[in-house]
């Protein structure tokens, strides 16, 4: 069993995380010889005000 942990941004539309999850699984099925049955894949969405990058929020940034 493989499982991959993703984090990203929260907002993005279900229809592009489904098309994630498709691919990776794939991918990874495919690279290491594994079934796509026994891929995981965990999203785990952080919205802007919980990120920061260079010490500044990315909900602060938005404003600038």
């Amino acid at each position: 069993m493989v499982v991959l942990r993703v984090t990203l941004l929260q907002g993005r539309p279900l229809e592009k995380k489904r098309e994630l999850a498709q691919r990776l699984t794939e991918m990874v099925a495919r690279r290491l010889g594994e079934d796509k049955e026994e891929v995981r894949l965990i999203l785990y969405e952080v919205p802007k005000e919980n990120w920061a990058v260079g010490g500044v929020l990315l909900a602060d940034r938005e404003g600038a």
